[in-house]
Formats: structure tokens, C-alpha cells, sequence
């Protein structure tokens, strides 16, 4: 009985976490947001299998002190919780270059930075062809500047085909 019961429960659990996913094979957009400024990003997404795909953005970023660019490459897992809604983690990095201001005559006013990043989101996938996300992605900066911790949050809006 026992046995029965643990296939049983394994059977479900498998129809369950096999359920095909509706991801487009390409969606591409903008992204905005960011941890503290303001950041607009060109955002692509391409379709690997049922439930992953890759997430590339590329995109500029303004603060306070600084003006710059980012690079950034995500594989990402994609859950569907009912309809349209679906929930989404990934993991990855990239690079940036950001070019500061009021810096004192004599120090460089730039910098290249590599960081890693992870991805955890929601979306919503209409019946036209598109897509609406929001996502938060911490970043760990591996460089002068960016040697920390930061939080990005955006809003993501892309055209899917």
C-alpha cells in the first residue's frame, strides 16, 4: 500500500512541474527601473525548451553622481501560476561601465565592472502579443565602485513572437 501510494504522490508530482509553459520563442522590449536613478533597458528574451529561457538586456543607467551602461545575460525558470501569470528565477551577470561626476582633477572618472546577479519575477502574458513583467534582481559589483550589494527592480513591457 505503501508503495501504491508514493508512486501515486511521485505521478502527480511529475504531471505537475511537466506542465508546458506558454513561452513565446522571442519577446523583446524595454525595462525600466532601477536601484537608485533611473535605468532603460533594451530587453530580449529567447525561448530554450518548455520552461527556461535566456534573458539579455542591454541598457543605460543614470544617478545621482554617475552616467553609464550595463550588459546583462540570464538564464531564467519559468512556473506557471494560472492563465497568464507566471513566476519566474533565474541566475547570471554581465558587465558595465559607469563615468562619474564632480571628481576631483588628477583620479579617473570611470569605471568597468563585472557583478552576478540572480532574478525572481512575475508576468503576465495577454492573449495579443504581449507581455508585462516585474521583476527584482540583486546584483553583487565586483569593482571599485561596485564592490557591494545593490537591488535592482524594474518593470518590463515586450512584444512577443
Amino acid at each position: 500500500m505503501k508503495r501504491i501510494l508514493l508512486v501515486a504522490i511521485a505521478f502527480i508530482g511529475f504531471t505537475t512541474l511537466t506542465n508546458a509553459q506558454d513561452i513565446a520563442d522571442n519577446a523583446i522590449g524595454v525595462r525600466l527601473g532601477d536601484s537608485d536613478g533611473f535605468g532603460a533597458e533594451i530587453s530580449y528574451q529567447r525561448g530554450l525548451g518548455d520552461n527556461n529561457r535566456l534573458e539579455l538586456d542591454l541598457g543605460l543607467r543614470s544617478g545621482k553622481n554617475y552616467d553609464g551602461f550595463k550588459l546583462t545575460g540570464l538564464y531564467q525558470w519559468v512556473w506557471n501560476i494560472d492563465g497568464g501569470f507566471n513566476w519566474f528565477a533565474g541566475a547570471g551577470g554581465g558587465v558595465g561601465s559607469y563615468s562619474f561626476d564632480n571628481v576631483p582633477d588628477g583620479f579617473d572618472d570611470s569605471e568597468t565592472f563585472l557583478f552576478v546577479a540572480g532574478d525572481i519575477g512575475i508576468e503576465y502574458n495577454f492573449d495579443i502579443p504581449l507581455q508585462l513583467a516585474l521583476d527584482a534582481r540583486p546584483e553583487l559589483g565586483f569593482g571599485d565602485y561596485r564592490d557591494d550589494l545593490d537591488f535592482d527592480i524594474a518593470l518590463a513591457i515586450r512584444y512577443r513572437f
